[in-house]
């Protein structure tokens, strides 16, 4: 399958893990491939210190847009830095992505709908109704929303509507 490249494609630096990221990624959302896998040589070995024919890049898609994974090794780990949003229409949505991507991850990374994976990959867990409910009211409903919200960890479409009616 062809990959079509995004004008910008986020690249994921992992230590090993990277066709294993890139195959569960794309095992979770829809309309979603691998792509392309290239190996590292015995050229310039001396530089990156991986071992010939151990992968280097897979490409791959999730949901239409393009990622690279890179086994760079371990000088770099992921942090909360940076993240990738998952916008849901639904509270079923959020329960799916929220389930699937948590899952032998670190829980104490959990909060506001935030979570880090098993890769160490930080995911925003968001429906799509939060910003009518944080930036359509009134500076009230605004504020019970927000504290509604950082109670959760997962987010719960009804209890945040609820905070919002009960302004």
């Amino acid at each position: 399958m062809s990959i079509t490249t995004s004008r910008i494609t986020p690249c994921l630096w992992f230590d090993g893990q990277a066709q294993q990221a890139a195959e569960h990624y794309t095992s979770i959302f829809p309309n979603s491939q691998m792509g392309a896998v290239t190996h590292y040589t015995k050229a310039g070995q001396e530089v990156h210190g991986q071992q010939a024919g151990s992968v280097l890049t897979v490409e791959f898609e999730l949901d239409g847009q393009s990622f690279t994974a890179l086994n760079g090794g371990p000088l770099y780990q992921f942090t909360e830095a940076i993240s990738l949003q998952v916008h849901c229409d639904s509270q079923d949505e959020v329960d799916y992505y929220w389930e699937q991507l948590s899952a032998g991850g670190d829980p104490a990374a959990q909060q506001c709908g935030w979570l880090k994976d098993q890769f160490g990959v930080s995911w925003q867990i968001v429906p799509k109704v939060l910003n009518r409910l944080l930036f359509g009211g009134t500076e009230v409903q605004s504020e019970f929303v927000m504290g509604a919200l950082m109670t959760m960890k997962k987010l719960d479409i009804e209890m945040l509507e609820t905070a919002f009616v009960e302004a």
